[in-house]
């Protein structure tokens, strides 16, 4: 098995403030669309990106980025699996996450 073309950290608990914000759930899914770690992506690193929005960027145009269809899925199923475990943690739904991608 060859290791990802595109690599980034599992988002850690989510830090939940409490009191008068919105509900874990939802806080968690602003959190997690909002969420930044170093991502790599064909070899370049991307330190202290917005790993979402990144995501969303090199699935819509990979070639761009250097990576296959392949792998822009891959790691945006990654991020689904690890963020929807972030998210159902604190309540959340994970279809949120997917619903998001599906946004143009």
């Amino acid at each position: 098995m060859t290791s990802p073309t595109i690599t980034f950290a599992a988002p850690g608990r989510i830090p939940y403030p409490g009191g008068c914000v919105l509900e874990p759930g939802p806080y968690a899914l602003d959190y997690l669309l909002g969420w930044r770690t170093d991502v790599t992506v064909a070899g370049k690193v991307h330190p202290d990106a917005p790993v979402f929005a990144l995501l969303r960027e090199v699935r819509a145009d990979p070639a761009a980025h250097g990576v296959t269809r392949e792998d822009a899925e891959a790691a945006a199923n990654r991020f689904l699996t690890l963020a929807g475990q972030a998210l159902a943690a604190e309540g959340g739904d994970p279809a949120w996450l997917e619903r998001e991608f599906a946004q143009p």
